[in-house]
């Protein structure tokens, strides 16, 4: 009779969480492909699954929501341009999150100074946050407000790729690997780039941490 420890243990089940990526990614993965045969109605579903990250990412890499539907058009319509030369070598959100950094970053060189935000953007940029306000009390939902925009705009004077990795990273929650993919940079420079940027996010910011 074989005792506990002979019978062998099987794998690590996959989790909830890695399952919905996985299985996320296959269903992307699907649709680009048929993309790339010119399935317009698989391209039209991606661009409804996707456009809201992309848009909340290139607003918040410019500093604010003036600009960030017509980039966020742009990057799909480069994605349409490339998909008869896709080939499902990544996820498909690196690859997508590389054709955004590639505008973004071409944009930000093209005006060449830091955009300034209207009261009226950052109220339109807010809507990207990520608290749940809906049963805030008016005085913590000012507060949390305040707050997002503070890091909104220190979040603004990071240097590009440091500007684009902590977005990724916070509000699109994407793993160290991908963000290393879509920067072109080793997963040690990464979080290279990361430490220094939270350590100016945390200097930024240091007036609200003490309260």
């Amino acid at each position: 009779m074989s005792s506990p420890a002979d019978i062998p243990h099987a794998p690590d089940e996959e989790s909830a969480v890695e399952r919905e990526k996985r299985e996320s990614n296959e269903r992307d993965v699907g649709l680009m492909l048929r993309v790339k045969e010119g399935d317009i109605p698989a391209f039209e579903k991606l661009v409804e699954i996707h456009q809201g990250p992309v848009i909340g990412t290139v607003a918040k890499m410019l500093g604010g929501a003036s600009d960030a539907e017509d980039i966020a058009q742009q990057v799909f319509i480069r994605v349409w341009k490339s998909a008869s030369r896709y080939e499902p070598t990544a996820k498909f959100t690196t690859w997508l999150f590389t054709i955004t950094r590639n505008l973004v970053f071409n944009e930000t060189r093209r005006r060449q100074r830091k955009p300034t935000v209207s009261a009226d953007e950052r109220e339109e940029d807010s809507q990207w946050t990520t608290e749940d306000q809906d049963t805030a009390s008016p005085d913590q939902d000012a507060l949390n407000r305040e707050l997002e925009e503070a890091i909104d705009r220190a979040i603004a004077e990071l240097p590009e790729k440091q500007r684009m990795a902590i977005i990724l990273r916070r509000y699109e929650e994407m793993p160290y690997e991908d963000i290393s993919k879509v920067l072109s940079i080793s997963i040690p420079a990464l979080k290279s780039l990361l430490f220094r940027a939270r350590g100016q996010l945390k200097e930024s910011l240091q007036a609200y941490l003490d309260q």
